[in-house]
């Protein structure tokens, strides 16, 4: 079977396992721990962390060590707001954040904060006059994703963090769960104070993410214990899984030859925009790992089978709901035509994608719009 699920997870890498054993094996001892074995081990976590915060050019920050993408998110979204709310209670985020960011921020809602959505376009990319008309004096936080994870369409966050930071004194945040490893994450050039990773999306481990903060930011915990990761994340930390995330980090950020992402995306559109049954939903300057496609007339999950069938693994969009039937959020925001909604395909590639997977792709894309068409 072909793998083309890769932003959902990915396969780790064999350098990062081996990382990880070996951290397991010799450095088990608790960091906290004032003996030298736990002395040893807290040099190590220390040295992972360093290298973090290198490779996102965020050398005078800091990182916290978290579960993954969504305790990290909601550490950002409730942990900025509670720490700063003296300032205000107002939030900022979009329509197409994903569900760890949109139901934070609804938790938020019930503690009497005041949370803005941002609407997008078609192309599901934020407008900067709707930003600049929502910040206000009393605006703490705003958080807006680098690359969506359905569509691929990528925020213009430079722009957005010079009109925040000009604007207001709110914290800036940006969930690069999509982004780290595919496009370049410099947070000194973004202008972010806090972004969000997760090392399963860029060949890292599973249950391992981070929280980098630029110096000076700080939220409130949200957990609560022995005070670990500086009073912001509370447990035990795994340095093994530390040590294996800075390793995929730098094999995605450094080391490995980037993919041919934009040439493989260019041949799968070239062929779907000949067709007047697949609606293309990525924009044009979107991440160029992410292609995602709407069928007409059909469900998502009848194209996943007929790929998978043929020796594809794809998904469907995860806006799409197969208990209900009902387009998500994403779909909604960008305004999809009602015959395209349901039939939401996404495709994404990584670093087990070849040229020969592309072109059994594109034959088994043009083969199912023959059995489509024929059915209608």
């Amino acid at each position: 079977m072909i793998y083309l699920d890769n932003s959902s997870t990915t396969q780790p890498d064999n350098a990062v396992l081996e990382s990880f054993i070996a951290a397991n094996l010799e450095y088990y001892a608790n960091p906290a721990s004032l003996h030298r074995m736990g002395r040893e081990t807290d040099v190590l976590l220390r040295r992972a962390k360093e290298q973090m915060l290198q490779l996102v050019d965020n050398r005078e920050g800091e990182v916290v060590i978290t579960s993954g993408g969504t305790e990290s998110n909601n550490l950002a979204l409730i942990g900025f707001a509670m720490a700063y709310r003296s300032r205000g209670k107002h939030v900022i985020t979009t329509k197409i954040e994903h569900p760890s960011v949109l139901l934070a921020c609804k938790h938020l809602e019930t503690l009497g904060f005041e949370v803005d959505y941002l609407s997008v376009d078609e192309q599901g990319v934020i407008s900067i006059d709707e930003l600049d008309e929502k910040l206000r004096k009393d605006t703490i936080l705003v958080s807006i994703m680098h690359v969506n994870n359905e569509l691929g369409s990528i925020q213009p966050l430079a722009a957005c963090a010079e009109l925040i930071h000009k604007k207001s004194r709110a914290v800036f945040h940006s969930d690069c769960v999509q982004s780290i490893g595919k496009l370049p994450v410099n947070m000194q050039h973004l202008g972010v104070d806090a972004i969000t990773v997760s090392a399963h999306k860029f060949n890292g481990l599973k249950n391992t993410g981070a929280l980098f903060l630029k110096k000076g930011i700080k939220p409130q915990a949200i957990m609560h214990g022995g005070g670990q990761e500086n009073g912001l994340r509370s447990g035990t930390v795994s340095v093994p899984n530390a040590v294996a995330l800075a390793k995929a980090l730098r094999l995605s950020v450094v080391e490995k030859e980037r993919a041919d992402y934009r040439t493989w995306r260019n041949r799968v559109l070239e062929t779907c925009t000949k067709y007047e049954n697949i609606q293309v939903l990525c924009p044009e300057n979107s991440a160029p790992h992410i292609v995602s496609l709407a069928f007409r007339g059909i469900k998502g999950e009848v194209a996943v089978n007929y790929f998978q069938e043929n020796g594809l693994i794809v998904s469907t969009s995860s806006a799409c709901s197969s208990k209900n039937g009902q387009a998500g959020h994403v779909i909604e925001a960008i305004g999809l035509h009602n015959r395209f909604k349901n039939g939401v395909v996404r495709i994404s590639f990584g670093n087990t994608t070849t040229d020969e997977h592309i072109e059994q792709l594109v034959s088994v894309i043009e083969r199912f719009i023959d059995v489509i068409e024929k059915g209608m």
